[in-house]
């Protein structure tokens, strides 16, 4: 029998499906739900055991783990009225893989505390859906030290890189700094690929010919050759990098901090999503440009 803990997992979309294949292929025992009854089936057909709700998927598992598009989502699914609060009782522990606004977030934390006595983890990723898929992401934590020792082997089965940022609600600032830098790259990464290509030269050989050199980077050589190959199947949507740069802008407003590249960014993305791309790649921002 396995000494592993069953786990709930609610999200099954563009980045949970992946990790509960991944979660399962590592012995352990997945529960799960998706408001889209086509990600349930799919993850249905890689042995993830589908519940027909929030709740009797939480009272299946010893960790509920929610892996959701919004903040609103997230709130819904725990504070709603057949949401995850009203059921989930110590030991039992929720770990989140959103991305959240960090005010809003440390409140759901608090709340979920004082009602149930159940710890939440502040446990967002860097990586994209392939990394999700191998247990190759990057993970940054908010949690108290006693609480992540209880988590620490499940996301170390997850990520390749692991940090406790420090209590809770940490890991939400560390991911809002992440999702600062990723927009403000992708703009600056499209504006060379538009570049590169009317300068009459080969572009495809520009990441070979930049690679370990200052301008060199993990997001540079992965989307650079897709800007150039017009590739925008999502592996992260436009319309949520947009969500997540307002975020940053308002969690900046909030400490009264300048953040001019980033609003350049953001204005690039909103752009985007207003000329119909919403559902392409992060990477299509090159449209914006190129256009």
């Amino acid at each position: 029998m396995s000494d592993k803990p069953v786990l709930s997992y609610i999200g099954l979309g563009l980045m949970g499906l992946p990790m509960a294949k991944h979660l399962l292929s590592q012995g352990y025992s997945v529960h799960g739900y998706d408001i889209n009854p086509d990600a349930q089936q799919q993850a249905k057909k890689h042995g993830v055991k589908i519940h027909a709700d929030v709740q009797s998927t939480v009272l299946a598992g010893n960790i509920v783990l929610l892996n959701l598009p919004t903040f609103y989502a997230v709130e819904q699914v725990v504070f709603g009225d057949h949401g995850v609060a009203k059921v989930i009782r110590p030991p039992q522990c929720i770990i989140d893989f959103s991305t959240n606004p960090v005010s809003q977030g440390r409140v759901c934390i608090d709340a979920l505390s004082k009602q149930t006595g159940c710890a939440w983890i502040d446990a967002p990723v860097s990586g994209g859906p392939a990394a999700s898929g191998n247990g190759s992401l990057t993970v940054m934590v908010g949690a108290n030290a006693q609480d992540f020792a209880r988590v620490e082997d499940l996301l170390k089965n997850v990520s390749a890189r692991l940090t406790l940022v420090g209590p809770p609600g940490s890991g939400l600032v560390a991911k809002t700094l992440n999702q600062l830098i990723v927009g403000c790259l992708h703009a600056v990464i499209a504006e060379a690929a538009v570049l590169a290509e009317q300068a009459g030269i080969d572009a495809s050989c520009i990441p070979a010919a930049l690679a370990g050199g200052h301008a060199d980077g993990i997001l540079f050589q992965q989307i650079f050759p897709r800007m150039l190959a017009k590739d925008f199947s999502p592996r992260g949507y436009a319309r949520q990098l947009l969500k997540d740069l307002d975020m940053v802008q308002n969690f900046a407003a909030d400490l009264k901090i300048p953040t001019p590249m980033t609003a350049q960014a953001q204005t690039l993305y909103r752009m985007l999503v207003h000329m119909g791309h919403a559902e392409l790649d992060t990477s299509s921002i090159v449209k914006v440009i190129d256009r």
